[in-house]
């Protein structure tokens, strides 16, 4: 575990996120997912908690939560904050991030978006991706 004093502050538009989750999951209804890390079934998107930005990053805000395609992160580094707190954090690809939510994800999955409800819909209007 390495001590750090002060504030690290990613260079540019890079993120650095906690929470990310590789382990055993619970959904809503109460089933348990295995743990999938380092299996087929483990390559998918995963959400984790915005830590730090840069200077330059403008979409993204400390505290939200982003969505962060598969493989778009490093491994986990173990730092010990001045307070005392234990954090794991990894750097995050902005260019690898396809959702945002100020609100940390209630479920697992990403959920069924092929057919809307009457009593749902889906405003994507303000997404934007950078090509």
């Amino acid at each position: 575990m390495i001590p750090i004093k002060g504030k690290i502050v990613p260079i540019k538009d890079h993120i650095l996120a906690t929470d990310m989750n590789f382990g055993e999951m619970k959904t809503k209804a109460g089933i348990i997912l295995r743990s999938d890390d380092g299996k087929s079934e483990g390559i998918k998107p995963r959400w984790c908690k915005v830590w730090s930005i840069g200077p330059e990053q403008k979409e993204i805000k400390v505290g939200d939560w982003i969505l962060v395609e598969h493989g778009r992160w490093t491994r986990g580094v173990k730092v010990l904050t001045e307070t005392g707190e234990e954090i794991e954090f990894r750097r995050i690809d902005a260019n690898g991030v396809i959702g945002v939510s100020n609100e940390e994800p209630t479920d697992v999955t990403l959920g069924d978006l092929s057919t809307p409800t009457a009593s749902q819909s889906y405003d994507f209007s303000d997404l934007q991706r950078a090509f």
